[in-house]
């Protein structure tokens, strides 16, 4: 009898090893969300009007688990780039801008945007500034953004 007794308990014992890996398999691993995996796509400025200030539009895809927070841009060929959220009535400067998981920041026209002040030199279309955005946990990530007609739209 003890020997049926030693058995069970070690197939009991097997068995709860195994059931609680498959635990871990189906919660990913650890059981914590995959860091953010973020790329920019569809970087474009505007031609300016002006020599003052630009703006400028792209999108931020987090292909991770995990959020993310864009909190500063800079740029050798621009003194300041700041953070801003258009409503139909204001336009006003955002500390940090988030960027879900699994999901996207979208920079776009009519609502957030960078504000691109202190140009090196004046823009012209096909011209590319280099962005330097820096998030909260990814480090920073440099983007070469074309200088584009100010009529221009993606996908056009």
């Amino acid at each position: 009898m003890t020997g049926f007794r030693r058995a069970s308990l070690g197939g009991a014992a097997l068995a709860a090893v195994l059931a609680a890996g498959a635990v871990v398999v189906a919660c990913g691993g650890s059981g914590h969300p995959t860091a953010a995996k973020l790329s920019v796509t569809n970087p474009y400025i505007p031609l300016p009007a002006g020599d003052g200030m630009a703006a400028a539009y792209l999108t931020v895809e987090n292909q991770g688990g995990s959020p993310d927070t864009l909190v500063k841009v800079t740029s050798p060929g621009a003194s300041s780039i700041t953070l801003h959220r258009s409503t139909d009535t204001t336009m006003e400067e955002v500390s940090d801008l988030p960027v879900p998981a699994d999901g996207e920041l979208q920079l776009s026209r009519g609502g957030l945007h960078l504000m691109i002040m202190g140009w090196q030199r004046k823009p012209a279309v096909g011209d590319q500034l280099e962005l330097d955005l820096t998030f909260a946990h990814s480090g920073t990530i440099a983007v070469q953004v074309p200088v584009k007609p100010l009529t221009y739209r993606p996908g056009s």
